[in-house]
């Protein structure tokens, strides 16, 4: 009987490969050792169109070892002004796979991203109809929100009422940090996954604050309680 299961080329679901130099010089780290990969989108200008998407993943296959075989999965950068025909129809074709929600102020390069949620509605139902995955960041940027409590207040305030207006929508609930989030993915019958980071899976807040600030163990969204 099989006891084990053996991945040679896995798939990274939540990947930053960033742009020239450092795309340059984090490349192989992953075409080396995936198969596939989401693309994420948080460049300076972001990827918002696919046309954007076309060439950012142009600049991806020319900077790995032409002898790994690797396939970025392209995503777009949601904005208030995202075109939903240009969404539409680069699903259709086949060159982006998901879109990417960045409430603005949120994390790296999120200034682009979305201030107030119902302007992207349209987009978002149009996205619904046609079967495509909304990746999100999920946290609010109320700086009046303890930033250990922001995943809780998105999924209060944003997510579950955006799911509730718009069923069907796909949707990706990505790095969870919190007891909440897993419960809130557990508790819902379809349509709602997530990714966590890994050193998530084994540290709280203390591995940054107790005991002096350890910084390589900060990145956003942080790392919160058991």
């Amino acid at each position: 009987m099989t006891t084990s299961l053996t991945l040679h080329k896995p798939d990274d679901w939540h990947l930053h490969l960033r742009d020239g130099a450092m795309l340059e010089g984090v490349v192989t780290s992953s075409t080396r050792h995936f198969h596939r990969a989401i693309i994420m989108p948080n460049l300076v200008p972001p990827v918002v169109t696919t046309a954007d998407a076309i060439r950012y993943r142009e600049r991806i296959l020319a900077a790995k070892p032409k002898a790994d075989f690797f396939n970025p999965l392209m995503t777009l950068y949601l904005t208030e002004d995202t075109d939903t025909a240009d969404v539409a129809a680069g699903f259709a074709d086949g060159i982006v796979t998901a879109v990417k929600l960045y409430p603005a102020g949120a994390t790296t390069n999120s200034a682009s991203g979305v201030k107030d949620i119902t302007k992207v509605y349209p987009v978002l139902e149009k996205m619904a109809e046609i079967g495509m995955p909304l990746c999100v960041h999920g946290e609010v940027t109320d700086p009046s929100v303890d930033i250990f409590d922001r995943e809780a207040v998105f999924i209060d305030t944003v997510l579950d009422p955006l799911r509730r207006r718009i069923s069907g929508l796909k949707v990706v609930m990505e790095h969870v940090t919190t007891r909440q989030g897993i419960d809130y993915v557990l508790s819902q019958e379809e349509s709602l996954g997530a990714t966590i980071t890994t050193h998530h899976l084994i540290i709280n807040r203390n591995a940054i604050l107790a005991g002096g600030i350890r910084p390589h163990y900060y990145c956003l969204p942080v790392a919160k309680r058991e």
